[in-house]
Protein backbone atom coordinates (compact mmCIF):
# COMPACT_ATOMS: atom_id res chain seq x y z
CA UNK A 1 0.00 0.00 0.00
CA UNK A 2 3.09 2.02 0.76
CA UNK A 3 4.50 1.99 -2.65
CA UNK A 4 1.25 2.36 -4.29
CA UNK A 5 0.96 5.76 -2.58
CA UNK A 6 4.46 6.20 -3.66
CA UNK A 7 3.65 5.49 -7.37
CA UNK A 8 0.96 7.30 -7.32
CA UNK A 9 2.38 10.54 -5.90
CA UNK A 10 5.87 10.53 -8.00
CA UNK A 11 2.98 9.78 -11.00
CA UNK A 12 1.13 12.76 -10.01
CA UNK A 13 4.69 14.85 -9.21
CA UNK A 14 5.52 14.01 -12.64
CA UNK A 15 2.75 15.03 -14.92
CA UNK A 16 1.51 18.27 -12.71
CA UNK A 17 1.74 21.01 -14.77
CA UNK A 18 3.05 23.65 -12.21
CA UNK A 19 6.02 21.50 -11.93
CA UNK A 20 6.78 20.56 -15.43
CA UNK A 21 6.73 24.38 -16.33
CA UNK A 22 8.84 25.77 -13.39
CA UNK A 23 11.03 23.36 -12.58
CA UNK A 24 11.78 21.08 -15.85
CA UNK A 25 14.27 19.48 -14.64
CA UNK A 26 12.95 17.70 -11.97
CA UNK A 27 11.19 15.52 -14.05
CA UNK A 28 14.18 13.30 -14.35
CA UNK A 29 14.33 12.58 -10.78
CA UNK A 30 10.04 12.07 -10.58
CA UNK A 31 10.39 9.27 -13.04
CA UNK A 32 13.58 7.54 -11.19
CA UNK A 33 11.55 7.67 -8.07
CA UNK A 34 8.45 5.99 -10.06
CA UNK A 35 10.86 3.64 -11.43
CA UNK A 36 12.16 2.80 -8.00
CA UNK A 37 8.68 2.55 -6.69
CA UNK A 38 7.10 -0.02 -9.04
CA UNK A 39 10.30 -1.95 -8.65
CA UNK A 40 9.91 -2.63 -4.94
CA UNK A 41 6.26 -3.40 -5.12
CA UNK A 42 7.49 -5.88 -7.73
CA UNK A 43 9.62 -7.51 -5.02
CA UNK A 44 7.34 -7.08 -2.39
CA UNK A 45 4.80 -8.95 -4.22
CA UNK A 46 7.01 -11.59 -5.50
CA UNK A 47 9.46 -12.30 -2.33
CA UNK A 48 7.53 -12.28 0.90
CA UNK A 49 10.41 -12.53 3.00
CA UNK A 50 11.11 -8.97 2.03
CA UNK A 51 7.99 -7.88 3.16
CA UNK A 52 8.98 -5.56 6.48
CA UNK A 53 12.46 -4.48 5.03
CA UNK A 54 10.41 -2.69 1.96
CA UNK A 55 7.82 -1.04 4.16
CA UNK A 56 9.89 0.21 6.30
CA UNK A 57 11.87 1.92 2.45
CA UNK A 58 8.47 2.96 1.68
CA UNK A 59 8.07 4.29 4.58
CA UNK A 60 11.18 6.22 4.45
CA UNK A 61 10.50 6.75 1.03
CA UNK A 62 6.98 8.70 1.92
CA UNK A 63 8.77 10.06 4.99
CA UNK A 64 11.02 11.83 2.38
CA UNK A 65 8.64 12.70 -0.08
CA UNK A 66 6.98 14.45 3.25
CA UNK A 67 10.61 16.52 4.28
CA UNK A 68 10.96 17.91 0.41
CA UNK A 69 7.55 19.10 0.38
CA UNK A 70 8.21 21.19 2.76
CA UNK A 71 11.58 22.03 1.86
CA UNK A 72 12.07 22.00 -1.90
CA UNK A 73 10.65 24.84 -4.10
CA UNK A 74 9.26 22.22 -6.74
CA UNK A 75 7.50 20.54 -4.21
CA UNK A 76 5.37 23.36 -2.94
CA UNK A 77 2.26 23.10 -5.38
CA UNK A 78 2.10 20.40 -3.80
CA UNK A 79 1.71 20.79 -0.60
CA UNK A 80 -2.20 20.24 -0.55
CA UNK A 81 -1.74 16.78 -1.91
CA UNK A 82 0.57 15.94 0.92
CA UNK A 83 -1.45 17.13 3.00
CA UNK A 84 -4.04 14.33 1.68
CA UNK A 85 -1.43 11.93 1.96
CA UNK A 86 -0.03 12.37 5.09
CA UNK A 87 -3.21 10.58 7.74
CA UNK A 88 -2.66 7.27 5.43
CA UNK A 89 1.25 7.50 5.97
CA UNK A 90 1.10 8.50 9.56
CA UNK A 91 -1.60 5.36 10.02
CA UNK A 92 0.75 2.98 7.99
CA UNK A 93 3.95 4.37 10.12
CA UNK A 94 1.97 3.96 13.51
CA UNK A 95 0.97 0.69 12.91
CA UNK A 96 4.01 -1.45 11.67
CA UNK A 97 5.83 0.37 14.23
CA UNK A 98 3.06 -1.16 16.92
CA UNK A 99 3.69 -4.22 15.02
CA UNK A 100 7.27 -4.01 15.37
CA UNK A 101 7.91 -2.92 19.06
CA UNK A 102 4.61 -3.88 20.66
CA UNK A 103 3.17 -7.04 19.30
CA UNK A 104 0.35 -7.43 21.93
CA UNK A 105 -0.52 -4.20 21.05
CA UNK A 106 -0.92 -3.90 17.41
CA UNK A 107 -2.97 -7.23 18.18
CA UNK A 108 -5.72 -5.62 20.30
CA UNK A 109 -5.90 -2.65 18.50
CA UNK A 110 -5.94 -3.85 15.34
CA UNK A 111 -9.57 -3.14 14.13
CA UNK A 112 -8.66 0.53 15.77
CA UNK A 113 -5.50 0.64 13.10
CA UNK A 114 -7.84 -0.86 10.18
CA UNK A 115 -10.68 1.55 10.92
CA UNK A 116 -8.39 4.53 11.23
CA UNK A 117 -6.47 3.58 7.83
CA UNK A 118 -9.95 3.20 6.14
CA UNK A 119 -11.27 6.71 7.49
CA UNK A 120 -7.42 7.77 6.55
CA UNK A 121 -8.60 6.48 2.77
CA UNK A 122 -11.64 8.46 2.82
CA UNK A 123 -9.98 11.94 3.89
CA UNK A 124 -7.34 11.07 0.78
CA UNK A 125 -10.13 10.44 -1.48
CA UNK A 126 -11.89 13.30 -0.30
CA UNK A 127 -9.19 15.92 -0.42
CA UNK A 128 -7.64 14.39 -4.00
CA UNK A 129 -11.63 15.13 -5.13
CA UNK A 130 -11.43 18.40 -3.22
CA UNK A 131 -8.39 19.46 -4.69
CA UNK A 132 -9.26 18.00 -8.31
CA UNK A 133 -11.95 20.63 -7.92
CA UNK A 134 -9.94 23.22 -7.08
CA UNK A 135 -7.14 22.92 -9.24
CA UNK A 136 -9.96 22.83 -12.20
CA UNK A 137 -11.39 26.07 -10.73
CA UNK A 138 -7.98 27.52 -10.59
CA UNK A 139 -7.25 26.59 -14.32
CA UNK A 140 -10.08 27.61 -15.53
CA UNK A 141 -9.49 30.42 -13.97
CA UNK A 142 -5.70 30.88 -14.93
CA UNK A 143 -6.92 29.89 -18.82
CA UNK A 144 -9.51 33.02 -18.16
CA UNK A 145 -6.41 35.43 -17.13
CA UNK A 146 -4.53 33.99 -20.16
CA UNK A 147 -7.14 34.75 -22.32
CA UNK A 148 -7.51 38.04 -20.92
CA UNK A 149 -3.96 38.72 -21.53
CA UNK A 150 -3.95 37.21 -24.75
CA UNK A 151 -7.36 39.48 -25.60
CA UNK A 152 -5.10 42.65 -23.78
CA UNK A 153 -1.89 41.81 -25.90
CA UNK A 154 -4.48 41.96 -28.92
CA UNK A 155 -6.19 45.15 -28.11
CA UNK A 156 -3.11 46.57 -27.22
CA UNK A 157 -1.85 45.31 -30.67
CA UNK A 158 -5.22 46.59 -32.40
CA UNK A 159 -4.64 49.97 -30.56
CA UNK A 160 -0.82 50.45 -31.61
CA UNK A 161 -2.21 49.74 -35.39
CA UNK A 162 -4.86 52.61 -34.58
CA UNK A 163 -3.16 55.12 -33.34
CA UNK A 164 -0.51 54.62 -36.45
CA UNK A 165 -3.43 54.64 -38.37
CA UNK A 166 -4.47 57.68 -36.78
CA UNK A 167 -1.05 59.58 -37.42
CA UNK A 168 -1.13 58.30 -41.21
CA UNK A 169 -4.79 59.74 -41.92
CA UNK A 170 -3.90 62.82 -39.98
CA UNK A 171 -0.30 63.27 -42.06
CA UNK A 172 -2.58 62.89 -44.80
CA UNK A 173 -5.32 64.83 -44.18
CA UNK A 174 -2.98 67.74 -43.38
CA UNK A 175 -1.30 67.08 -46.48
CA UNK A 176 -4.89 67.44 -48.49
CA UNK A 177 -5.69 70.53 -45.60
CA UNK A 178 -2.43 72.09 -47.34
CA UNK A 179 -3.61 71.39 -50.67
CA UNK A 180 -7.18 72.68 -50.43
CA UNK A 181 -6.09 76.19 -48.99
CA UNK A 182 -3.61 75.99 -52.22
CA UNK A 183 -6.53 75.47 -54.50
CA UNK A 184 -8.59 77.65 -52.11
CA UNK A 185 -6.26 80.20 -53.00
CA UNK A 186 -5.64 79.78 -56.53
CA UNK A 187 -9.46 79.78 -56.85
CA UNK A 188 -10.05 82.39 -55.30
CA UNK A 189 -7.32 84.45 -57.59
CA UNK A 190 -9.34 82.45 -60.96
CA UNK A 191 -12.88 83.98 -59.45
CA UNK A 192 -10.93 87.36 -59.12
CA UNK A 193 -9.98 87.17 -62.82
CA UNK A 194 -13.21 86.05 -63.96
CA UNK A 195 -14.99 88.72 -62.29
CA UNK A 196 -12.59 91.30 -64.16
CA UNK A 197 -13.25 89.37 -67.13
CA UNK A 198 -16.76 89.28 -66.74
CA UNK A 199 -16.50 93.08 -66.27
CA UNK A 200 -14.49 93.64 -69.36
CA UNK A 201 -16.47 91.23 -71.25
CA UNK A 202 -20.08 93.62 -70.37
CA UNK A 203 -17.44 96.48 -71.54
CA UNK A 204 -16.85 95.07 -75.26
CA UNK A 205 -20.40 94.11 -75.14
CA UNK A 206 -21.13 98.38 -74.56
CA UNK A 207 -18.39 99.60 -76.72
CA UNK A 208 -20.47 98.28 -80.33
CA UNK A 209 -23.84 100.10 -78.67
CA UNK A 210 -21.30 103.06 -77.66
CA UNK A 211 -19.92 103.36 -80.87
CA UNK A 212 -23.64 103.40 -82.69
CA UNK A 213 -24.84 106.00 -80.60
CA UNK A 214 -21.68 108.18 -80.17
CA UNK A 215 -21.83 108.38 -84.52
CA UNK A 216 -25.15 110.08 -84.52
CA UNK A 217 -23.93 113.08 -82.07
CA UNK A 218 -20.93 113.17 -84.44
CA UNK A 219 -22.74 113.21 -87.29
CA UNK A 220 -24.80 116.20 -86.09
CA UNK A 221 -21.46 117.80 -85.04
CA UNK A 222 -19.80 117.16 -88.82
CA UNK A 223 -23.00 118.12 -90.78
CA UNK A 224 -23.73 121.54 -88.73
CA UNK A 225 -20.03 122.14 -89.09
CA UNK A 226 -20.13 122.54 -92.66
CA UNK A 227 -23.38 124.27 -92.83
CA UNK A 228 -21.87 127.05 -90.75
CA UNK A 229 -18.98 126.70 -93.36
CA UNK A 230 -21.08 127.08 -96.35
CA UNK A 231 -23.22 129.97 -94.23
CA UNK A 232 -19.97 131.55 -93.54
CA UNK A 233 -18.80 131.93 -96.83
CA UNK A 234 -22.51 133.38 -97.84
CA UNK A 235 -21.62 135.93 -94.93
CA UNK A 236 -18.90 137.11 -96.84
CA UNK A 237 -20.34 137.66 -99.91
CA UNK A 238 -23.34 139.42 -98.00
CA UNK A 239 -20.80 141.66 -95.96
CA UNK A 240 -19.56 143.09 -99.45
CA UNK A 241 -22.61 143.88 -101.01
CA UNK A 242 -23.30 145.37 -97.29
CA UNK A 243 -26.79 143.85 -96.80
CA UNK A 244 -27.37 144.02 -93.31
CA UNK A 245 -30.81 142.34 -93.22
CA UNK A 246 -29.45 138.80 -94.96
CA UNK A 247 -26.39 139.00 -92.61
CA UNK A 248 -28.43 138.69 -89.84
CA UNK A 249 -30.56 135.73 -90.76
CA UNK A 250 -27.18 134.43 -91.73
CA UNK A 251 -25.68 134.79 -88.51
CA UNK A 252 -28.83 134.01 -86.78
CA UNK A 253 -28.79 130.64 -88.97
CA UNK A 254 -24.82 129.99 -87.60
CA UNK A 255 -26.12 130.38 -83.94
CA UNK A 256 -28.54 127.98 -84.15
CA UNK A 257 -26.18 125.68 -85.75
CA UNK A 258 -23.80 126.40 -83.17
CA UNK A 259 -26.38 125.23 -80.22
CA UNK A 260 -26.57 122.00 -81.75
CA UNK A 261 -23.40 121.49 -82.21
CA UNK A 262 -23.06 122.47 -78.64
CA UNK A 263 -26.16 120.17 -77.77
CA UNK A 264 -24.54 116.98 -79.70
CA UNK A 265 -20.82 117.76 -78.62
CA UNK A 266 -22.10 117.34 -75.18
CA UNK A 267 -24.42 114.01 -75.41
CA UNK A 268 -20.95 112.42 -77.44
CA UNK A 269 -19.17 114.00 -74.31
CA UNK A 270 -21.80 112.23 -71.91
CA UNK A 271 -21.69 108.85 -73.68
CA UNK A 272 -17.41 108.75 -73.55
CA UNK A 273 -17.72 109.65 -69.60
CA UNK A 274 -20.49 107.07 -69.27
CA UNK A 275 -18.04 104.03 -71.05
CA UNK A 276 -15.32 105.52 -69.20
CA UNK A 277 -17.26 105.16 -65.77
CA UNK A 278 -18.12 101.63 -66.47
CA UNK A 279 -14.47 100.57 -67.41
CA UNK A 280 -13.00 101.92 -64.19
CA UNK A 281 -13.11 99.77 -60.64
CA UNK A 282 -16.48 100.94 -58.74
CA UNK A 283 -15.97 103.69 -56.02
CA UNK A 284 -18.92 102.56 -54.23
CA UNK A 285 -20.20 105.75 -53.80
CA UNK A 286 -23.54 106.85 -54.79
CA UNK A 287 -24.54 109.50 -56.35
CA UNK A 288 -27.86 110.95 -57.24
CA UNK A 289 -29.05 109.03 -60.60
CA UNK A 290 -32.33 109.37 -62.40
CA UNK A 291 -33.45 105.93 -62.81
CA UNK A 292 -35.07 106.25 -66.04
CA UNK A 293 -32.43 107.39 -68.13
CA UNK A 294 -29.96 105.03 -66.75
CA UNK A 295 -32.34 102.25 -67.83
CA UNK A 296 -33.26 103.58 -71.14
CA UNK A 297 -29.44 104.26 -71.56
CA UNK A 298 -28.04 100.47 -71.15
CA UNK A 299 -31.17 99.27 -72.94
CA UNK A 300 -30.27 101.24 -76.11
CA UNK A 301 -26.57 100.30 -75.63
CA UNK A 302 -27.45 96.34 -75.08
CA UNK A 303 -29.50 96.62 -78.57
CA UNK A 304 -26.95 98.61 -80.69
CA UNK A 305 -24.29 95.96 -79.46
CA UNK A 306 -25.69 92.94 -80.02
CA UNK A 307 -27.04 94.21 -83.43
CA UNK A 308 -23.14 95.77 -83.77
CA UNK A 309 -21.95 91.62 -83.84
CA UNK A 310 -24.85 90.12 -85.63
CA UNK A 311 -26.45 92.22 -88.39
CA UNK A 312 -29.38 89.72 -88.49
CA UNK A 313 -30.59 90.56 -84.71
CA UNK A 314 -33.61 91.88 -84.91
CA UNK A 315 -36.10 92.42 -81.53
CA UNK A 316 -38.75 94.76 -80.49
CA UNK A 317 -37.83 97.01 -77.46
CA UNK A 318 -40.81 98.27 -75.35
CA UNK A 319 -40.37 100.74 -72.48
CA UNK A 320 -42.48 101.98 -69.57
CA UNK A 321 -40.77 104.58 -67.74
CA UNK A 322 -42.53 106.18 -64.45
CA UNK A 323 -42.13 109.80 -64.21
CA UNK A 324 -41.90 109.67 -60.79
CA UNK A 325 -39.55 107.64 -60.18
CA UNK A 326 -36.98 110.35 -60.61
CA UNK A 327 -34.09 110.46 -58.53
CA UNK A 328 -32.30 107.86 -56.90
CA UNK A 329 -29.45 107.26 -54.63
CA UNK A 330 -27.48 104.65 -56.27
CA UNK A 331 -24.26 103.45 -57.25
CA UNK A 332 -24.97 104.52 -61.10
CA UNK A 333 -21.97 102.07 -62.77
CA UNK A 334 -23.14 99.09 -60.79
CA UNK A 335 -26.74 99.61 -61.13
CA UNK A 336 -26.01 99.98 -65.05
CA UNK A 337 -24.15 97.18 -65.50
CA UNK A 338 -27.34 94.90 -63.51
CA UNK A 339 -29.58 96.45 -65.83
CA UNK A 340 -27.03 95.41 -68.86
CA UNK A 341 -26.51 91.73 -67.93
CA UNK A 342 -30.26 91.33 -67.47
CA UNK A 343 -31.63 93.06 -70.93
CA UNK A 344 -28.75 91.23 -72.56
CA UNK A 345 -29.72 88.10 -71.32
CA UNK A 346 -33.17 88.67 -72.26
CA UNK A 347 -32.59 89.88 -75.86
CA UNK A 348 -30.28 86.26 -76.22
CA UNK A 349 -33.68 84.77 -74.74
CA UNK A 350 -36.20 85.89 -77.47
CA UNK A 351 -32.80 85.33 -80.19
CA UNK A 352 -32.68 82.36 -79.14
CA UNK A 353 -36.56 81.16 -79.20
CA UNK A 354 -36.41 82.36 -82.70
CA UNK A 355 -33.18 80.47 -83.94
CA UNK A 356 -35.52 77.24 -82.35
CA UNK A 357 -38.23 78.19 -84.19
CA UNK A 358 -36.71 78.41 -87.26
CA UNK A 359 -35.00 75.10 -86.85
CA UNK A 360 -38.56 73.28 -86.41
CA UNK A 361 -40.82 72.71 -88.86
CA UNK A 362 -43.45 74.36 -87.84
CA UNK A 363 -42.99 77.60 -90.19
CA UNK A 364 -46.78 79.09 -88.35
CA UNK A 365 -45.18 79.88 -85.13
CA UNK A 366 -41.72 81.25 -86.52
CA UNK A 367 -44.21 83.96 -88.47
CA UNK A 368 -46.38 84.74 -85.68
CA UNK A 369 -43.42 84.75 -82.89
CA UNK A 370 -41.80 88.75 -82.02
CA UNK A 371 -39.07 88.62 -80.04
CA UNK A 372 -39.79 91.47 -77.29
CA UNK A 373 -38.25 93.22 -74.39
CA UNK A 374 -39.95 95.25 -71.83
CA UNK A 375 -37.91 97.53 -69.61
CA UNK A 376 -40.07 99.60 -67.00
CA UNK A 377 -39.54 101.34 -63.86
CA UNK A 378 -42.20 101.84 -61.25
CA UNK A 379 -42.41 103.76 -57.92
CA UNK A 380 -44.02 101.79 -54.83
CA UNK A 381 -44.29 102.53 -51.00
CA UNK A 382 -41.26 100.73 -50.41
CA UNK A 383 -38.70 101.96 -53.22
CA UNK A 384 -38.02 101.62 -56.71
CA UNK A 385 -38.56 98.36 -59.48
CA UNK A 386 -36.77 97.96 -62.50
CA UNK A 387 -38.36 95.11 -64.44
CA UNK A 388 -36.77 93.23 -67.62
CA UNK A 389 -39.10 90.96 -68.91
CA UNK A 390 -39.08 88.70 -72.44
CA UNK A 391 -41.02 86.19 -74.40
CA UNK A 392 -38.29 83.99 -75.19
CA UNK A 393 -37.48 80.97 -73.98
CA UNK A 394 -38.05 80.60 -70.49
CA UNK A 395 -36.61 78.44 -67.97
CA UNK A 396 -37.43 75.31 -66.07
CA UNK A 397 -37.96 75.29 -62.07
CA UNK A 398 -34.77 73.29 -62.10
CA UNK A 399 -32.85 75.85 -63.85
CA UNK A 400 -34.34 78.56 -62.15
CA UNK A 401 -33.51 77.80 -58.49
CA UNK A 402 -29.81 77.98 -59.37
CA UNK A 403 -29.43 81.11 -61.55
CA UNK A 404 -27.81 82.96 -58.93
CA UNK A 405 -24.86 80.24 -58.35
CA UNK A 406 -21.98 81.47 -59.44
CA UNK A 407 -20.61 79.75 -62.34
CA UNK A 408 -23.90 78.38 -63.38
CA UNK A 409 -24.49 79.15 -67.17
CA UNK A 410 -27.40 77.92 -69.86
CA UNK A 411 -25.32 79.28 -72.63
CA UNK A 412 -23.21 77.03 -74.43
CA UNK A 413 -19.30 77.30 -73.81
CA UNK A 414 -17.74 80.43 -74.41
CA UNK A 415 -20.86 82.63 -74.52
CA UNK A 416 -20.89 83.01 -70.89
CA UNK A 417 -18.85 82.81 -67.24
CA UNK A 418 -21.88 82.30 -65.59
CA UNK A 419 -21.26 84.72 -63.11
CA UNK A 420 -23.16 87.65 -64.65
CA UNK A 421 -26.50 87.33 -62.48
CA UNK A 422 -24.56 86.16 -59.56
CA UNK A 423 -22.70 89.49 -59.64
CA UNK A 424 -26.02 91.04 -60.22
CA UNK A 425 -27.77 89.65 -57.21
CA UNK A 426 -24.42 90.76 -55.17
CA UNK A 427 -24.54 94.32 -56.50
CA UNK A 428 -28.94 94.63 -55.70
CA UNK A 429 -28.14 93.14 -52.26
CA UNK A 430 -25.14 95.45 -51.51
CA UNK A 431 -27.85 98.09 -52.02
CA UNK A 432 -30.40 96.63 -49.58
CA UNK A 433 -32.23 95.87 -52.78
CA UNK A 434 -33.48 92.42 -53.89
CA UNK A 435 -32.94 90.27 -57.09
CA UNK A 436 -36.60 88.38 -57.93
CA UNK A 437 -37.10 86.08 -60.99
CA UNK A 438 -40.41 84.66 -62.30
CA UNK A 439 -39.93 82.40 -65.24
CA UNK A 440 -42.32 79.42 -67.20
CA UNK A 441 -40.32 77.33 -69.94
CA UNK A 442 -41.35 78.21 -73.44
CA UNK A 443 -42.69 80.91 -72.23
CA UNK A 444 -40.17 83.55 -71.15
CA UNK A 445 -38.75 85.52 -68.53
CA UNK A 446 -39.47 88.58 -65.93
CA UNK A 447 -36.48 90.06 -63.54
CA UNK A 448 -37.53 92.50 -61.03
CA UNK A 449 -34.97 95.01 -59.38
CA UNK A 450 -36.14 96.13 -56.05
CA UNK A 451 -34.15 99.10 -54.61
CA UNK A 452 -35.08 101.05 -51.42
CA UNK A 453 -34.91 104.57 -51.79
CA UNK A 454 -33.02 105.12 -48.71
CA UNK A 455 -31.19 102.19 -49.12
CA UNK A 456 -27.12 102.20 -48.02
CA UNK A 457 -24.62 100.59 -49.94
CA UNK A 458 -22.01 98.45 -48.48
CA UNK A 459 -19.62 97.20 -51.69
Amino acid sequence: MDFILLIIAFRFLQRHPQTKEAYPEWQGIFLKGLIAACCFLAIQIIFERTDGIVRWVAHFMNLAVLYATYNKKAFFPLKPYVYAFFPVVLVHIVQDLSRLIAPTFYNSWNELFNTAGIFAWIWLGAQFFINYRQRKALEAERIKAVQKEIEFKKSQQLKDALEIQVAERTTEIMAQKEELLQTITELKSTQSLLIQSEKMASLGELTAGIAHEIQNPLNFVTNFSELNKELLEELKVELDKGDLDEIKLIVGDIERNEEKIHHHGKRADAIVKGMLQHSRSSSGVKEATNINELADEYLRLSYHGLRAKDKSFNASMETNFDESAGIVNVVSQEIGRVILNLVNNAFYAVGEKKRQLGESSDSALLKDYKPTVWLSTKRTNKGIEIRVKDNGTGMPDSVKDKIFQPFFTTKPTGLGTGLGLSLSYDIVKSHGGELLVESRAEEGTEFCIRLPIDNQYYG
